[in-house]
């Protein structure tokens, strides 16, 4: 299925879609390829709230305004250099602590549960991105953010069940 359509499925039944991306097998190009895109439209997420910064809102009294140029390079190596890494350790973290708690599955499908949902939630995230833009830091900025925690937390934890529940 198409990328665009498993995204979708994967906010009613995320557990069949990661059952669905194991039973393809061991792709870690495929895996690779889901964090990359997440962490490049993460990336993307970013340019009206840095828009906004570089236009002089919302910095503290007294601050300089930092060029558009910087505020991107800067978040460019952040996403698509150092939170790879992160990442990288953070799914192998929790393959160790799901195999604490009984889990049974491999590196790779806790690998894959994290990037998945990386991926699969980036639509709210690029909607965040638009709102701390538009509106600048508020409640409504926070809701956002906020929904996109809990959205990300349930899919990835339904994922990370999926994924250690078999080999």
């Amino acid at each position: 299925m198409p990328v665009t359509t498993d995204i979708v499925r994967t906010w009613r039944r995320p557990r069949e879609v990661m059952r669905d991306l194991l039973a393809q097998g061991r792709r870690e190009d495929r895996a690779i390829a889901y964090l990359m895109i997440a962490c490049f439209l993460i990336f993307v997420a970013q340019w009206p709230r840095l828009s906004r910064l570089a236009a002089g809102f919302d910095l503290p009294p007294g601050a300089d305004v930092p060029t558009l140029d910087r505020l991107m390079a800067y978040e460019f190596m952040a996403w698509l250099m150092i939170w790879p890494l992160f990442l990288y350790i953070f799914a192998a973290l929790t393959h160790i602590v799901a195999k604490l708690f009984g889990g049974q599955g491999d590196w790779y499908g806790a690998r894959l549960a994290l990037f998945w949902t990386m991926l699969a939630t980036t639509p709210l995230l690029l909607l965040y991105g638009l709102t701390a833009g538009f509106m600048g830091p508020g409640v409504e900025t926070r809701l956002v953010g906020g929904l996109w925690v809990a959205a990300f937390v349930v899919i990835w934890l339904q994922c990370l069940r999926e994924a250690e529940s078999k080999e």
